[in-house]
């Protein structure tokens, strides 16, 4: 079993961290509000630390499940980062989704001190940290990722390499862009069977199955049918992925019309207030309009 670290409590990370313990590994962990890294100290074992750096210390891996760019920097980097405390031959995984960039700035930041950095951006939401059924997109170096795979095994159900550092980032972008149209989609086809007098649930009973079927719409017509966005994957985390896709599509001249148009989409529901809404409030926007 391996000595492990945890940076980051939110509603992935802390389930994530609590699967390596039930699957033996030694881990410490850290948050930014001192609060939640005790309370999971006193559900889970383990322990926890002040800082990144301290948490890092003696550890073989230290994984990281933040929010965006700077939050990843400042947990890698400077004082009070992990870097500093982190051994050489140890290797840095992060879960945050995040520009490609920086994951290649601090894949050279980690490297100048003989760390391995993996990038590994994850997919299936709160429901498949809490389950330990994530689908997890690596880049990085192969003898890297060999290393820690078994470490993600605890809570990932597919764990993938798809080329050098920065190309999980690309592959969470390229799945966040397919998202973006399905949950339209899924919104526009549920909204147009409402007008249309029909029962929601039994369309998609029949539906479903077919070549219309989707992750989406089995896990959230329901919901949707309920009006109930109280959960899941959030409209600002969702647009800050988006942003970083249309960003990245700028540098490398690829084509996304309808990303850029659901994203704006998004940006109404924000100021409708549902920036802590699901993703698939989509509906709930096309509902307001009439």
């Amino acid at each position: 079993m391996a000595k492990c670290a945890f940076l980051g409590l939110g509603v992935m990370g802390y389930p994530m961290a609590g699967h390596l313990v039930a699957q033996g590994h030694e881990v410490t962990v850290f948050n930014r509000t001192a609060e939640k890294a005790k309370r999971w100290t006193k559900e889970h074992g383990g322990a926890w630390a002040a800082t990144p750096r301290e948490a890092a210390k003696g550890a073989d891996f230290v994984m990281a499940c933040v929010g965006n760019d700077d939050d990843l920097r400042a947990v890698v980097q400077g004082d009070d980062g992990a870097l500093l405390g982190m051994q050489e031959g140890a290797i840095f995984v992060d879960h945050t989704t995040v520009s490609a960039a920086v994951t290649r700035e601090l894949y050279a930041a980690a490297s100048d001190r003989g760390i391995a950095f993996v990038d590994a951006p994850v997919s299936g939401g709160q429901a498949g940290a809490e389950n330990g059924v994530l689908s997890i997109m690596c880049g990085g170096d192969q003898a890297a990722f060999d290393a820690a795979e078994p470490i993600m095994q605890a809570y990932g159900r597919t764990v993938k390499r798809l080329g050098d550092s920065g190309a999980g980032q690309l592959t969470k972008m390229v799945n966040q862009i397919c998202i973006a149209g399905l949950v339209q989609g899924l919104s526009e086809g549920l909204h147009f069977a409402e007008k249309a007098g029909l029962d929601i649930r039994e369309v998609v009973d029949v539906i479903q199955g077919g070549a219309a079927g989707s992750w989406q719409m089995v896990n959230r017509h329901e919901t949707m049918a309920d009006d109930h966005f109280e959960h899941g994957f959030a409209v600002d985390w969702m647009r800050k992925d988006l942003g970083i896709c249309l960003s990245t599509a700028d540098e490398n001249g690829a084509s996304l019309p309808v990303t850029a148009l659901v994203d704006q989409f998004y940006k109404d529901v924000q100021k409708m207030g549902g920036g802590r809404w699901d993703t698939s409030s989509l509906f709930k926007r096309l509902k307001s309009a009439g």
